[in-house]
């Protein structure tokens, strides 16, 4: 187990994704953020079953930068409860996982 986490974050639109990812990335919370356009959601809010479009952000982080990356999303999110969870990362390729964990330091 390494000590890094992937967070998963579903946006309104890309410009908010493009926001989300410049807010966490300038200051220096995560190594790379990745935006997946596309996603389709279907879930339950306010007793009601909904749908939407949205963007899925990618956050790669440390688990130490997790709550900085989390109230930075909350600050700036426009959902009332916005999905942010976060992923360990189990393995990976060795030169990769070292530039991921450089952020930590």
């Amino acid at each position: 187990m390494t000590n890094l986490v992937i967070g998963l974050v579903t946006c309104s639109s890309r410009t908010e994704a493009r926001k989300l990812a410049k807010a966490v990335l300038t200051r220096k919370l995560a190594a790379c953020v990745n935006i997946v356009e596309g996603l389709e959601s279907h879930y339950w809010w306010q007793g009601k079953l909904e749908s939407a479009r949205e963007c899925l952000l990618l956050i790669k982080t440390t688990c130490g930068k997790v709550r900085a990356v989390t109230s930075t999303v909350k600050a700036a999110h426009s959902y009332e409860v916005p999905e942010i969870v976060f992923v360990p990362v189990a393995q990976g390729e060795r030169k990769y996982l070292e530039w991921l964990r450089k952020l930590g330091q």
